[in-house]
């Protein structure tokens, strides 16, 4: 079927346009003299063109090692408000408890139908 090739082309398409994206973010970079590690926003004018470049920290947290520190210290009171906790069900836990636990805790979750997604690889004969 001719829509399994466009849709393998099509992602094709989407990896090249986003890798010569990152080739000239990273020469605008170096042409305009811009760290390439920042905290904020560097914003500028050039060749008429109004330029705003968004830096953007990622952070990562060990939870374990975060409930350690702060049982160790005393500080697991503050957790509720300097993060947010995001539970997601570990589905093959989920599916092997006892249902009356589950039946329970499903009156707090809520399922919705997602949009499908796709890997569509071709066969090598």
């Amino acid at each position: 079927m001719s829509l399994y090739r466009d849709w393998l082309n099509a992602k094709e398409d989407e990896r090249h346009a986003i890798e010569k994206r990152r080739r000239i973010e990273d020469e605008l970079l170096k042409a305009n003299d811009l760290p390439e590690f920042h905290n904020g926003t560097k914003s500028f004018s050039d060749s008429g063109y109004k330029v705003k470049v968004n830096y953007r920290l990622n952070t990562r947290i060990d939870i374990d090692l975060l409930h350690e520190v702060a049982a160790e210290n005393g500080l697991t009171s503050h957790l509720g408000e300097l993060f947010r906790w995001k539970p997601e069900i570990n589905k093959k836990a989920w599916d092997a408890c006892a249902p009356e636990i589950t039946q329970t805790l499903e009156e707090a979750v809520t399922t919705s139908l997602g949009r499908p997604s796709f890997s569509i690889e071709p066969i090598e004969d």
